[in-house]
């Protein structure tokens, strides 16, 4: 399939503080747009000025939530050159998120092409700041215009660009979380290992709760009993217990996220020893008390490794490291994004240029 361009002929003006870009609020010229429709496949491939879309309004993913979506970055190294960090992975996460939520599959590889093709269109507006990042959001959605629950016949495939600031402008701080205890995000056979729009609105009732008890992450426990935990918000959670980094293993529920991944191979290079099993908030408790709870940790595209500082389960609040950064944390998040701004060599084959 052939990739059709066309470019604005109205050019936005470019940012001019990337100090100030926030996340989420800025989009470039060009998005990258693929239609599907029953009995002729994905096709009409095209790079369009970015501008709004039309729908109906019994479009179906308006009404049952057939969407998916992904998350990734483009980074600029010092000598100007832009990559991505294992974008591929991102695109065969989509095809299981779509396979759960019954849409059509994509071309993986030809996806990726299309996209280093949009990336080198809008190369300019990918920051030069360092922490800053072109971020990647590519979305697939159900548009029948049809009131009725049952697979669509007829999707677009878009990737949209935003610019975006460093996540930590003023330093690694860690953060607060709450474990929730009432509500709950997923549950084996659900949705929770899908990237898909459901999973976050759901998670929207324990996020306004947490920042009501002045806290800014959920941890997020099992659906069935509520003891077992999961990940937090919109990241994977780490513990370090003696020395042993744990991480929930990946049952259905937890989506198996590629920094997550990404840490678990660095951790085991490094000779650590890593254990992907089930875990419970009492036994995180246990080791608190015992002073054997070293380090929390968040992993995920937007912040890379999120320290946790305080935890609060219940009436119990955990001060973890002394509300420091621990020397793993530091270590991954200095790796990570050393790699992924060209200040470190790629040993795994993760970077893929533009």
């Amino acid at each position: 399939m052939d990739i059709r361009t066309e470019k604005t002929t109205a050019p936005k003006a470019k940012p001019t503080d990337e100090t100030n870009l926030g996340f989420g609020h800025i989009f470039t010229d060009h998005m990258f747009v693929m239609n599907y429709d029953a009995g002729q496949g994905w096709h009409d491939a095209r790079i369009v000025p970015y501008g709004e879309i039309s729908l109906s309004p019994a479009a179906m993913c308006l009404h049952y939530g057939q969407e998916i979506f992904e998350g990734l970055k483009a980074y600029r190294t010092a000598d100007g050159s832009i990559q991505m960090f294992r974008p591929d992975e991102n695109f065969k996460r989509m095809n299981v998120s779509a396979e759960r939520m019954v849409i059509p599959p994509i071309d993986e590889k030809f996806v990726l092409g299309a996209l280093k093709q949009l990336v080198e269109l809008e190369k300019d507006w990918v920051p030069h700041t360092d922490g800053a990042s072109l971020y990647i959001r590519p979305f697939i959605f159900a548009t029948d215009p049809y009131v009725g629950v049952k697979p669509a016949e007829h999707y677009l495939f878009m990737i949209i660009l935003s610019p975006s600031g460093a996540y930590y402008s003023t330093g690694l701080n860690p953060v607060k979380i709450y474990v929730e205890e009432k509500y709950v995000r997923a549950v084996r056979g659900g949705t929770g290992f899908a990237k898909t729009a459901a999973n976050y609105a759901i998670s929207l009732k324990g996020q306004d709760e947490a920042h009501n008890q002045d806290y800014e992450q959920v941890l997020w426990l099992d659906g069935v009993e509520q003891k077992y935990i999961e990940e937090v918000g919109s990241m994977n959670i780490f513990f370090v217990i003696d020395g042993e980094v744990i991480t929930p293993q990946l049952t259905g529920s937890v989506l198996p996220g590629i920094t997550r991944k990404s840490s678990i191979e660095l951790c085991r290079k490094w000779g650590m020893k890593v254990t992907e099993r089930r875990i419970t908030i009492q036994e995180v408790a246990e080791a608190y008390d015992a002073g054997k709870l070293d380090e929390v940790f968040g992993t995920g595209t937007a912040a890379v490794i999120s320290p946790v500082g305080h935890l609060k389960w219940g009436d119990k609040i955990m001060t973890i490291n002394d509300n420091r950064i621990g020397a793993i944390s530091q270590k991954l998040y200095d790796t990570m994004t050393g790699i992924q701004y060209g200040k470190l060599p790629d040993e795994f084959g993760w970077i893929f240029k533009i």
